[in-house]
């Protein structure tokens, strides 16, 4: 019983932290359409930016990607920094990926963000790997 919940805990791990470094990607090479695959295409994503971005609403997973677009558009990663610790919870199916994210605007003024992506199992996916989807991001300003 051991090695099965061992072999459990190792796939949610290791799936969980494809998305991450698929997210890591997306923000430092400033492309919202490596994010739009973990987008759920089911459910809204809940977003919450502070200024100088200031949003906050609930969107498809397209107005999520065009919402990016537009961000990284505006808003140059300059950092992007994960955070080791990551919570998850195997059992529940979810975990919250950390990091802190540095961008200039134009003008290049820098902003500093700590960034958290709420990432869930989504229930009869195809594939294993297809099952983790972005369901939620909140950031604060540092």
């Amino acid at each position: 019983m051991f090695q099965l919940g061992s072999v459990l805990l190792s796939l949610f791990l290791s799936f969980s932290t494809s998305v991450t470094a698929n997210i890591e990607k997306a923000f430092l090479q400033n492309n919202p359409r490596l994010l739009y695959p973990l987008f759920s295409t089911t459910q809204p994503v809940n977003i919450s930016l502070p200024a100088p971005i200031s949003f906050s609403d609930q969107l498809s997973g397209e107005q999520a990607f065009f919402l990016f677009q537009r961000t990284f558009r505006t808003y140059t990663t300059f950092e992007f920094f994960p955070e080791m610790n990551v919570l998850s919870s195997p059992e529940k199916g979810r975990t919250i990926f950390q990091a802190r994210w540095s961008f200039l605007n134009k003008n290049k003024n820098q902003y500093v963000f700590q960034i958290f992506f709420f990432i869930r199992s989504q229930p009869g996916a195809p594939g294993l790997g297809d099952s983790w989807r972005i369901t939620e991001i909140k950031a604060e300003k540092l």
